[in-house]
């Protein structure tokens, strides 16, 4: 890779990293949408949405209870993490990314599909960096937090779900900034794509959890 690409690549890693604290230049750069800005961001952005994945994956259900069958034990759950992740931050970086370029297309915007899902991504940040909750759950819990009706239950477990709902909030916030940044919209135009958005979002997860129940 050429010296100028390299720089403009690592100059998206710090973006990534700027961008929960301050979020409109990082935002504004997504307005180039040409291939070279793509290819300069796009490893940034894929680590994004891996970690994001990765942080949506430890609130479900299914990892709350992973290691109720004895079948699941050690080296399993990080692998099945790895995995479980990749494939909930890839979905919801192509599916949520879609519903959200739908809902602002509906609205008026001109933005493109790509720079949908990579503002999703970059507001997914917080999420991302929900991590760092993790090792203080392990350090609490230990492997009590796949299990269900661990030590993690009780008043432990509800002020780690607010700490979580900061975080989910935070990024709503990025969100409905971004969309201002990129679409240069007023403010209530901004809380009714969020508020399509979402709805959007809730219809697709109420069809999905029909079609596989």
């Amino acid at each position: 890779m050429e010296p100028a690409r390299q720089d403009d690549a690592r100059a998206w890693w710090l973006r990534a990293l700027l961008v929960a604290q301050a979020p409109r230049p990082v935002f504004a750069a997504l307005r180039d949408d040409s291939r070279d800005a793509m290819e300069h961001r796009q490893d940034a952005i894929a680590a994004v949405v891996f970690l994001a994945g990765l942080a949506l994956t430890l609130i479900t259900s299914q990892a709350a209870t992973f290691a109720d069958d004895p079948a699941r034990a050690g080296i399993v759950i990080p692998v099945w993490l790895f995995i479980a992740g990749l494939l909930v931050g890839s979905l919801n970086y192509w599916l949520a990314g879609g519903v959200l370029y739908l809902a602002l297309s509906w609205l008026g915007a001109r933005s493109s599909y790509r720079q949908a899902r990579q503002l999703l991504a970059l507001a997914a940040v917080p999420l991302a960096l929900s991590l760092v909750l993790l090792p203080i759950r392990l350090a609490l819990y230990g492997g009590d937090i796949f299990r269900s009706g661990g030590s993690d239950s009780g008043a432990g477990a509800h002020i780690f779900t607010v700490l979580e709902a900061g975080f989910g909030l935070w990024s709503v916030g990025l969100l409905a900034i971004g969309i201002r940044v990129l679409n240069v919209w007023s403010w209530p135009r901004i809380v009714g794509a969020v508020l399509l958005f979402g709805g959007l979002v809730g219809v697709a997860d109420l069809a999905l959890s029909l079609l596989g129940g």
